[in-house]
């Protein structure tokens, strides 16, 4: 077991031949082979200073020249850290490498690192606040997606993603809503995309002002005098340009029709025309400067763009529409109610297949932990659990207990606590570690607001709480795992013999894939965010980092 509840800190010192990892418990060294020369001498003047560095610069780029020509070019990072041994520096420069192509790949996607560890914001089941449930999953290996539960009568047509675009992107995120359902005698509401509050009884959009009265209010407090010319009178500018051109005042031949001047020319003559116009009227005014047929090099009135940029768009406006919780209970029925039992349904080339869902927050496997069923968890507002202390600050030197009764913990002096076999798993046979739901604390033990209750009160007497997370593998089972998840055998782990642990008979996650990255780091953001869990410790780490999965002797040589 490795603990990694802190980042350590890596430092690679110029003329060193140790590698120095800081811990909490002191100074971690790794040596390798190099003599190393020491050399002490009193201190110099700043003129033999500069020829010093002068000469171990013309040194330097001699070095690079010879070592380019046999295909080893120590620059940059490595030059900068005074890494010189060739194997070494090969392997730094090829990781190194590797890191940045994935970081590009990941910002083709991701607006950055944060938003790609918050997938699970939007992927499993979410409530929305159109009256509506939303679901999305990634399956790219399945042809169709279906949700089944006790809510349809397990009906694999009931409740399934659209064909088309509109049903799973390129990626193989496939997307499902459960629209609320109307109360008997109820209409729908007037704006299609009626918003409502959850969490309290009443919010604006219950004072009576009717939809017309807002957008008057936003066109009258919004827009600034002429900026909603446009909006009002969408057609004015081309009915313009059309009545000069095929009007029956307008050219009735090419000649008499004539030469067009270019944008600018015609734009400097509109602006003398109206330069007596009120300034409003002239604020927004964009011409091509770039080159010729350039549309998209354009320059605009510097002070309209600044005002344009600080403007807010017109959220609040449509906020004082949204309703409280009241009004939605009096309207409609959730589609799927709290406690429903669900699976997600794929047809696949193997054919049909079910599945409990990757992002499920609350799993019930059954007595032998072979069949399992996702718990839709949605208590009520009145119900749901409210947090009442807030987390520890971290103490300077841990002192780590697993586990045991709260009391017993704080009085014994420890100020930390590392709490095992909590995720989601299939037997207790291996206290925990063939893990089957990663976001799903285990039903063994309780809910999750229970969960919730007891890391509360952990804070509460001022202990901090890690969790033992297993990313190194998972479960190998199909129907309570991700083993075989959409049909396909490649669609979270390895294919073929790296896919699979050679002693543990468990699945081996395929980390160099984007999604599959996406959903690890995902995990790691919701159990900080959802249950407030202070630290991780990453369960068996030497299965991450080697294809051998640790078991196997080293030597130190560069090869392994």
């Amino acid at each position: 077991m490795t603990s990694l509840s802190f980042a350590p800190k890596l430092s690679l010192y110029p003329k060193r031949s140790v590698l120095v990892f800081q811990y909490r418990n002191g100074p971690k060294r790794v040596a390798f082979p190099k003599k190393v020369k020491i050399v002490c001498s009193a201190p110099e003047q700043p003129k033999q200073q500069d020829e010093r560095r002068q000469r171990s610069t013309r040194k330097k780029t001699k070095k690079s020249e010879s070592d380019g020509e046999k295909g080893i070019d120590p620059v940059g990072f490595l030059t900068k850290r005074g890494i010189s041994h060739k194997q070494f520096a090969q392997f730094l420069r090829d990781r190194h490498k590797a890191l940045k192509d994935l970081k590009d790949e990941i910002l083709k996607r991701h607006l950055n690192l944060r938003d790609m560890a918050s997938g699970f914001e939007i992927l499993g089941m979410h409530r929305h606040p159109e009256h509506r449930v939303d679901y999305m999953e990634w399956a790219p290996g399945a042809r169709y997606c279906a949700l089944v539960g006790d809510f349809n009568g397990w009906s694999p047509t009931e409740n399934c993603a659209r064909e088309g675009h509109l049903g799973h992107d390129d990626f193989g995120y496939w997307f499902i809503i459960l629209e609320d359902k109307l109360r008997e005698g109820e209409e729908p509401d007037e704006l299609y995309f009626q918003m409502y509050n959850y969490a309290d009884d009443y919010d604006k959009g219950d004072s009576g002002v009717t939809i017309e009265e807002i957008f008057k209010k936003s066109d009258d407090e919004y827009w600034e005098p002429g900026e909603d010319r446009f909006v009002n009178h969408r057609f004015e500018v081309p009915a313009k340009l059309y009545e000069q051109i095929f009007g029956p005042n307008g050219p009735q031949t090419l000649e008499e029709l004539g030469e067009i001047p270019d944008a600018e020319t015609r734009f400097k003559a509109w602006k003398e025309e109206h330069k007596d116009d009120p300034p409003s009227d002239l604020r927004y005014h964009v011409i091509d400067s770039g080159k010729e047929y350039d549309i998209f090099n354009v320059i605009g009135d510097p002070e309209s763009l600044e005002r344009f940029r600080a403007k807010e768009p017109p959220l609040a406006y449509w906020f004082e529409t949204r309703k409280g919780r009241k009004a939605w209970l009096k309207k409609y029925t959730p589609n799927i109610s709290h406690g429903s039992k669900y699976r997600v349904y794929f047809n696949t080339s193997n054919g049909p297949l079910e599945r409990v869902p990757a992002w499920a927050a609350y799993v019930q496997p059954d007595a032998e932990g072979k069949q399992a069923f996702a718990v839709h968890w949605e208590p009520p507002p009145e119900d749901a659990y409210k947090w009442r202390n807030t987390p520890p600050k971290v103490p300077k030197s841990l002192r780590i207990y697993e586990c045991h009764v709260l009391p017993h913990v704080k009085k014994a002096g420890y100020n930390a606590i590392q709490l095992i076999g909590i995720v989601e798993h299939k037997d207790y046979f291996t206290v925990g570690y063939r893990v089957t739901n990663l976001y799903a604390v285990s039903s063994r033990f309780g809910t999750p607001d229970d969960f919730k209750r007891l890391v509360d009160e952990a804070h509460g007497l001022g202990l901090l709480v890690f969790l033992d997370i297993v990313h190194s593998y998972s479960a190998a089972d199909e129907m309570v795992g991700l083993s075989l998840f959409d049909g396909s055998n490649d669609c979270y782990f390895h294919t073929g013999k790296r896919g699979h642990h050679k002693y543990w008979g468990t699945r081996m996650f395929k980390y160099e894939d984007l999604d599959v990255l996406h959903f690890l780091l995902s995990n790691l953001n919701w159990w900080v965010a959802e249950y407030q869990i202070d630290g991780f410790q990453f369960h068996s780490l030497s299965s991450m980092l080697y294809t051998h999965n640790g078991f196997a002797s080293f030597s130190g040589d560069m090869e392994e």
